[in-house]
């Protein structure tokens, strides 16, 4: 399986810059994009905005990946080498990142967002780890997300519960143009 890459601050591979070139023939119009800070959905955000003719906005640390503490970098062998049966039964290391702490920070940035595009379509460029973490705080289902796969958000500011969370998307049939970005 591959690496927990969490907060590591990885460059794209030439496959994720070639998903990113053709997702922009895939992708309906929007009236903004934005993204995580960290240099993957950047890059990602900036080929995907420059080929819809949007401009992109400063990234938001909030919608970064979650923090995966001492498994970052590692596979899912080195984790259940050094860590046997976390994965099976859901455990985490002690500074990994609480799912809590991961829905309010991307709530924050969703909202916001909404309040600033109004009636409006933005795209954000994250991270699988953080819509998968929203979809089962929201009691959707928690599919796997494929590289440049998503989830449709409904945000409204002000309502008492501001987020819907609408169906995966998954730009690319499977095998299409790979897995790894």
């Amino acid at each position: 399986m591959g690496r927990w890459q969490g907060q590591a601050d990885i460059e794209l591979t030439d496959l994720g810059y070639e998903q990113a070139r053709r997702a922009t023939e895939k992708l309906g119009m929007f009236d903004a994009v934005i993204s995580s800070d960290l240099r993957r959905a950047y890059m990602t955000a900036t080929i995907i905005s420059n080929g819809l003719g949007i401009g992109l906005m400063p990234p938001d640390v909030r919608l970064r990946e979650t923090h995966v503490g001492e498994w970052q970098g590692l596979t899912h062998d080195q984790i259940e080498r050094d860590w046997p049966g976390y994965l099976k039964e859901h455990k985490r290391p002690p500074d990994f990142e609480t799912d809590e702490s991961i829905v309010e920070r991307v709530t924050n940035a969703l909202v916001d967002l909404a309040t600033e595009f109004p009636a409006s379509e933005v795209l954000c460029i994250a991270h699988a780890g953080i819509i998968r973490v929203m979809r089962r705080a929201h009691g959707v289902s928690d599919p796997r997300i494929a590289n440049l796969g998503g989830c449709h958000f409904i945000v409204r500011p002000g309502h008492p519960s501001p987020i819907e969370v609408g169906d995966v998307v998954d730009l690319f049939e499977h095998g299409e143009l790979g897995e790894e970005l």
